[in-house]
């Protein structure tokens, strides 16, 4: 297991403190953002599935954290198109579509490449130091085919290379694509997916961006972008 990261890096580079706990919620994150994180790896990993109608009360008595936040937590949950708010029925958990995957994986792929090769030459000291623990972590996970660390590693990672870019606009973008792909993965991954393949492609990418590569990461993104691509492909056979 990677090292804790010292505290004085970033918030993002907190978060990969081991494979198991990276991107759990940080002390100094505000309760909108920790009753984010963990309903978003709730709704990815499928332990809240597609359909499922969402009470507030319980949440919060769930999570433990207070009624606003939850509600904050909800509203951007839905922007990024995991919920759905339908008359009569409440908050649904959103269902999941292929054909959508497949359009969103289009625009992906072309925003992917941009951030790595942004992410070579623009990120801080720091962050290279952490795409190195992510890259480490990711190597465990594809060694122990851990899903949870895996997915965990992958939220770290699409945060901090579209940090890293600096481009706020490839970050909004971005931003609502990333769990969508995830909670589809994990919907699929036991049939049709090579999760220790995945995990070393990820790793290559952020190895890429810690030689400050640009060309070396824009490719490695390309050849995950391809994998995942063909993985969506292959759950139409399963």
């Amino acid at each position: 297991m990677v090292q804790a990261v010292k505290e004085a890096r970033p918030v993002a580079a907190r978060r990969v403190a081991s494979a198991r706990s990276v991107a759990m919620p940080a002390d100094d994150m505000s309760l909108t953002d920790k009753a984010y994180l963990q309903l978003e790896e709730m709704i990815a990993t499928l332990k809240l599935a597609p359909g499922t109608v969402l009470s507030e009360q319980v949440l919060v008595k769930q999570l433990g954290i207070g009624r606003t936040p939850v509600r904050e937590a909800l509203q951007r949950l839905g922007r990024d198109g995991l919920l759905a708010v339908l008359p009569r029925r409440g908050i649904l958990v959103s269902e999941i579509n292929l054909r959508s995957q497949l359009r969103l994986l289009e625009t992906r792929r072309v925003l992917e490449n941009l951030v790595a090769g942004l992410a070579a030459e623009r990120a801080s000291d720091s962050e290279i130091e952490t795409f190195a623990d992510i890259a480490r972590s990711m190597r465990l996970a594809a060694n122990s085919a851990d899903d949870i660390a895996f997915m965990r590693l992958d939220r770290a990672f699409n945060e901090l290379v579209v940090a890293a870019a600096r481009n706020e606009f490839a970050l909004r973008a971005l931003g609502s694509m990333s769990s969508l792909s995830r909670r589809f993965w994990y919907q699929h991954y036991k049939e049709a997916a090579d999760l220790p393949l995945c995990a070393n492609l990820h790793a290559e990418v952020c190895e890429a961006i810690v030689r400050r590569d640009a060309i070396g990461a824009a490719r490695n993104s390309d050849r995950l972008m391809d994998y995942i691509e063909s993985f969506a492909r292959r759950t139409l056979d399963t």
